[in-house]
C-alpha cells in the first residue's frame, strides 16, 4: 500500500538523521564526532540483529513478502545493502570535515606518511618494541586452515607473493598491552591509530613474503539469538547461547580503502559471504575511540553546553518518598530531574524502613554499578520480602543480567525469569507497607525507561509514582503472571500486553474515530520510539480517513507515511533526534482536556512489544500531571530545531521557521523548565522561611486592661 513503509528500510532513515547531525553546524565539533559513532555504533547493531535475521529467513528458504513493502527477504536485504552504500560517502565526509575543523584547536588524525620524520622514527621504534612482540601474523592458503574472525574485532590483511594461486597474511590487532590511540604530542590531540601503523609495517610480519596489497578489515556477525524458558536451567541455556552468539555466521565485510580483488575474493570465500557483502570506507572501521577525544579539551565552543539533572520540584527532602506519593501522584522526568534524588531514594528508604513487608520489581537493562540492585539486596538482607523479575534475554545485556542474577539470589532475593517465549519489557515497581491502623499502604512505579542511573542522564523517559490502590492491583496482577507463566487478561486501570493492551489502545481510537464521525473534534496523540503494528497502523489510516487529528513522535522506525492523500492527511509525524535519545512513551486520546485520556509506558506501537512482550502502561489521572505531559507534548511539536517532519514520500525534512519565529530546542527548553520549577520552589521556601523568621520576632500584642 501507497501509505506503508518497509521496517528496515525506515530505520535506516532514522540513523540517517543521526547522521545529519555529524554534520550539523549548529553542533560542537566534538559533538558531531559522537555522532558519527553513534551512527557506526547503530549500524553494527542493525546488521547483527535485523540483518542476522533476515539473512537466517533468507538461508531458510522463506519468500514470503514484508506486509508493509512487499519484499522478499532476499529483496530486504538488496535494498539494505543499497541504502547503507548510498550513505557511506555522507559518513566520511562527516568524519573528514569535522576533522578538518578540529585542526584549530590542535586536533589531528595523523598517517604515518604525513607525520614529520621525527614521528616517524618514534612510531617505527614503537611498533618494534610495544606491538610487534604481541602480535602474530598468521599464513593462509587452501593448504591452511582460516582463522576465526572475531565479532566487531579489527584484522590487518594483506595478499602476500606467492607463486600458488592465493595468499593471504592476517594480524589480529586486539592488543591488550597498548591504546589503541597512540598520541605524539603530551596532550594526545595529535594520535595514529594503532591498527593504522600496524598495517604500515605489516612486512615485518612476514619474513620471506612479498606484500602486494594491505587493508584493515572488520567482520561483523549475526547475533539474533532467542531462547524460551523458565526454570532453573534456563539461566544455564541463556549462558551456553550468549557464548554461542560469538561464533554465528558473519553478515558483513568491512574493509578500508581499496583491496585486491584476488584476495578480497578469496577471505569472502573463506568467510562464505557474497562479494555484495563488502563495504569499503576511507575512515576507520571502528569510531568507538572518538568519544576519547571529548575528555582532551574542555574549550565550551567544543562541546554542548553543561547540564545536570536537577532533583524534582515535585519531592521535598525532608519526607520520606513514600508519605509524599501517598499524598499525591508523583511524575519525574529524565534526565531532566535527578533519578538518584528520586527513584533510588524511595528504594534505598524502602530497603531500611521496618514497615515496608515487600518489594517487587522487573529488570530489563541495569547499570554497572547498580544502585537499585544495592537497595533491592539491602531490603532483602533486612527480612523483606523482594522478588525481582530479571530479563536474561534483553539483547547484549544477557552476560550482564545473568551475573546479576546470581548476586541477587546470593543476597537472598528471589528471581525469577519471566514467561516462556515472551520477554517483560516493562518498567514496573510495587511497594508494600505496613498502614497505621492495620492493613497495607502500596506504591507503584509505572516508568517508560530501564532503571539505569547512567541511561537515565542521557535518555529522555517518564516515571509515574502513585498510591492508586487499583493500580496496586493491577500491578500485583502482573507480578503473579510473571510468577505462574500466565498472562494479564482483564485490569482496572493498567494496560498490559500482550493481552489487555494492544485492544484498549484500539478500543480508545474507535472512541476518538466515533467523536469524528459525529462531527466532533477526535484527537490521537502518541509519542513512541517505533510504530510497526499493523493493526494499531490500520487503525490510524481509518482514524485520518475520519477526520480524526493525529500526532505522531517518532524517533526511529514509522512503517506508516503520511500525509497520502485519501488516508493519512490527517496524520503528522515528527522525529526528534538530537542531544538526548528520546525515549518515553506517551498515549494521548480526545481533544477535551477534561475527558482526555493519557498513558505513559514502557510499550511501542510496535506488534513485538503489544503482542510479543509483557509491558505496562498506567494511566496519568491527576490533573496537574496531566497538564505537565500535555506541556511536554506541545513543546516536542513546536520543535523547530531538532525536529524533521514526514513528507508524503515516507522522507523527512527539518522544520523550516518562519520568519521572525524564534528557535525552539524541545530538550534544552525541557531542561530549562527543570530548572526554573527547582528555582521557583526554592524561593517559595525562602520566602515562607523569612515569614516564618518575622512571626517569630514580632512582639506579642499587648491585651488592654479594658478587654481584660
Amino acid at each position: 500500500m501507497e501509505y506503508l513503509e518497509n521496517r528496515e528500510l525506515s530505520w535506516l532513515k532514522f540513523n540517517k538523521r543521526v547522521l545529519e547531525e555529524a554534520s550539523d553546524e549548529n553542533n560542537p565539533l566534538l559533538e558531531r564526532l559522537s555522532f558519527s559513532a553513534i551512527y557506526q555504533s547503530n549500524l553494527d547493531e542493525f546488521f547483527m540483529v535485523r540483518v542476522g535475521s533476515i539473512t537466517d529467513d533468507a538461508k531458510d528458504g522463506k519468500h514470503k513478502k514484508d506486509g508493509k513493502s512487499g519484499l522478499t527477504p532476499s529483496q530486504q536485504l538488496d535494498a539494505v545493502f543499497t541504502a547503507v552504500r548510498r550513505l557511506q560517502p555522507s559518513v566520511e565526509e562527516a568524519y573528514i570535515n569535522t576533522m578538518k575543523e578540529l585542526k584549530a584547536y590542535g586536533f589531528e588524525h595523523v598517517s604515518f606518511e604525513n607525520a614529520s620524520a621525527e614521528e616517524q622514527k618514534f612510531l617505527e621504534l614503537y611498533f618494534k618494541r610495544e606491538i610487534k612482540p604481541f602480535i602474530s601474523g598468521i599464513v593462509i592458503n587452501d593448504a591452511l586452515p582460516f582463522p576465526f574472525l572475531k565479532n566487531k574485532e579489527l584484522y590487518a590483511a594483506v595478499q602476500l607473493g606467492s607463486k600458488k594461486k592465493v595468499c593471504v597474511g592476517i594480524i589480529p590487532l586486539k592488543n591488550e598491552n597498548t591504546e589503541r590511540m597512540i598520541v605524539l604530542d603530551e596532550i594526545g590531540k595529535r594520535f595514529i591509530l594503532e591498527e593504522e601503523l600496524v598495517l604500515h609495517f605489516a612486512h615485518l610480519m612476514f619474513k620471506g613474503y612479498k606484500v602486494l596489497d594491505r587493508t584493515v578489515m572488520r567482520v561483523t556477525r549475526n547475533a539474533d539469538i532467542m531462547v524460551s524458558g523458565r526454570g532453573s536451567e534456563f539461566r544455564d541455556r541463556m549462558e551456553e547461547l550468549v557464548a554461542k552468539r560469538k561464533k554465528l555466521a558473519p553478515v558483513r565485510l568491512e574493509i578500508t580503502g581499496e583491496f585486491s580483488r584476488e584476495a578480497l575474493d578469496y577471505i569472502c570465500r573463506k568467510l562464505k559471504l557474497k562479494n555484495v557483502r563488502v563495504f569499503s570506507s576511507r575512515i576507520p572501521l571502528d569510531l568507538s575511540y572518538l568519544y576519547a577525544l571529548q575528555e582532551l579539551d574542555d574549550n565550551p565552543k567544543l562541546h554542548f553546553r553543561p547540564l545536570s539533572p536537577r532533583k524534582s520540584s515535585m519531592l521535598n527532602e525532608s519526607r520520606s518518598v513514600f508519605s509524599q506519593i501517598k499524598a499525591k501522584d508523583i511524575l519525574l522526568s529524565y534526565p531532566f530531574e535527578s533519578m538518584t534524588s528520586s527513584f533510588i531514594r524511595l528504594l534505598q528508604e524502602s530497603a531500611v524502613d521496618p514497615k515496608v513487608v515487600s518489594i517487587k520489581i522487573t529488570l530489563y537493562r541495569l547499570a554497572r554499578n547498580s544502585k537499585v540492585i544495592d537497595a533491592l539486596c539491602t531490603a532483602a538482607e533486612n527480612g523483606k520480602e523482594v522478588l525481582v523479575m530479571i530479563e536474561l534475554r534483553a539483547r547484549f545485556d544477557e552476560a550482564n543480567n545473568i551475573e546479576w542474577s546470581k548476586h541477587l539470589q546470593n543476597a537472598g532475593v528471589k528471581v525469577i525469569y519471566g514467561p516462556k517465549d515472551y520477554k517483560a519489557h516493562s518498567k514496573l515497581l510495587l511497594i508494600t507497607r505496613k498502614a497505621q491502623g492495620g492493613g497495607f499502604d502500596y506504591v507503584t512505579q509505572v516508568g517508560t525507561g530501564n532503571y539505569n542511573e547512567k541511561t537515565s542522564k542521557i535518555y529522555t523517559d517518564l516515571m509515574l509514582l502513585t498510591a492508586d490502590r487499583d493500580i496496586a492491583e493491577d500491578a500485583q496482577a502482573v507480578f503473579t503472571g510473571l510468577l505462574n507463566g500466565t498472562f494479564v487478561e482483564h485490569t482496572k486501570k493498567l494496560l498490559v500486553s500482550p493481552l489487555a493492551l494492544r485492544p484498549q489502545v484500539l478500543a480508545m481510537m474507535d472512541e476518538q474515530i466515533n467523536i469524528a464521525r459525529q462531527g466532533g473534534e477526535g484527537y490521537i496523540g502518541a509519542k513512541v520510539n517505533s510504530l510497526n503494528d499493523m493493526a494499531i497502523i490500520g487503525k490510524l489510516v481509518e482514524a485520518s480517513e475520519a477526520g480524526v487529528k493525529i500526532e505522531l513522535v517518532i524517533r526511529g522506525i514509522c512503517c506508516l507515511i503520511a500525509g497520502v492523500e485519501g488516508h493519512t492527511e490527517n496524520i503528522t509525524v515528527r522525529s526528534i533526534v538530537g542531544r538526548f535519545l528520546e525515549h518515553s512513551r506517551i498515549f494521548i486520546f480526545g481533544s477535551e482536556k477534561k475527558e482526555q485520556k493519557i498513558y505513559i509506558g514502557s510499550a511501542d506501537y510496535m506488534s513485538r512489544n503489544t503482542v510479543r512482550r509483557v509491558e505496562v502502561a498506567a494511566p496519568v489521572e491527576d490533573e496537574r500531571l496531566k497538564k505537565r505531559i500535555r506541556d511536554m507534548f506541545d513543546i516536542l511539536m513546536r520543535d523547530n530545531v531538532k525536529a524533521r517532519v514526514m513528507l508524503s514520500d515516507g522522507n523527512y525534512v527539518r522544520i523550516e521557521r518562519k520568519e521572525n519565529e524564534q528557535p525552539l530546542n524541545s530538550q534544552e527548553y525541557l531542561y530549562d523548565e527543570a530548572y526554573r520549577r527547582l528555582e521557583e520552589k526554592s524561593a517559595k521556601q525562602e520566602r515562607m522561611r523569612e515569614s516564618r523568621e518575622k512571626a517569630a520576632k514580632k512582639p506579642a500584642r499587648k491585651t488592654s486592661k479594658a478587654k481584660k
